[in-house]
């Protein structure tokens, strides 16, 4: 028996839509690839699926420039396939110079530049939005200072606990009666009286060793207990 004609209309199941896409999309391309070798054509093929997944074949001969198949459909066909795309661009090309034109007139203007053409409307409108762009930058401004005079106290405040615990942790050394070093006869004097029956301990230079004035080396003899 033979195959049933198949109604052309869209297939409405999308699987079944899926399937016979894939299976004819192989029938075109396997056709395309026999017109190329049996008939030495220049075939270019391009499909798009309903998921949007696109599949291309293009004759070796063309050494993958499709550019030049386009060229040739214009120059042949007499029809432009880039008027419409250049003429878009265009557009958007003069929209943004505009905008630029524009822009660029506005900064002039709040520079202090061309404003012989404003109305007096126009000029209300650009002091005001000057002041509140003076005001953004004044509030923003104040911000920072008071963030860095916080920062810098902050750190004062650090250092200077540091500095506190340096000398707390140095003046009992200092204030200790009980190592005293005597290096002239009137210091070796009154460490003995401050001494007064007390376990001090006072270490007098002997005159007798110029060295140890001179900077000379230290020795054990050197050095007379009181």
């Amino acid at each position: 028996m033979g195959r049933g004609k198949i109604e052309i209309k869209r297939i409405e199941n999308a699987t079944n839509r899926q399937v016979t896409y894939s299976k004819r999309r192989s029938g075109i391309l396997k056709k395309a690839k026999e017109l190329t070798v049996l008939c030495d054509a220049e075939v270019s093929l391009i499909m798009f699926s309903s998921t949007g997944k696109m599949t291309e074949y293009l004759s070796p001969s063309l050494n993958g420039n499709t550019k030049r198949v386009y060229d040739r459909y214009q120059q042949i066909s007499g029809s432009s396939l880039w008027n419409s795309h250049y003429e878009s661009l265009q557009n958007a090309l003069n929209k943004q110079k505009e905008i630029n034109k524009r822009l660029r007139r506005e900064i002039r203007q709040r520079m202090g530049e061309d404003l012989d053409e404003l109305t007096i409307d126009e000029l209300r409108n650009l002091e005001a939005n000057l002041e509140a762009s003076v005001k953004v930058v004044r509030d923003r401004k104040y911000h920072v200072i008071i963030t860095q005079t916080e920062t810098t106290r902050k750190k004062l405040r650090n250092h200077t606990e540091q500095h506190h615990g340096l000398l707390r942790e140095f003046e009992p050394i200092d204030e200790d009666p009980r190592f005293i070093l005597a290096g002239q006869e009137e210091d070796y004097e009154s460490a003995i009286e401050l001494a007064n029956g007390q376990n001090i301990f006072t270490f007098r230079l002997q005159p007798s060793q110029p060295n140890l004035h001179n900077g000379g080396g230290y020795h054990c003899h050197d050095l007379r207990l009181a």
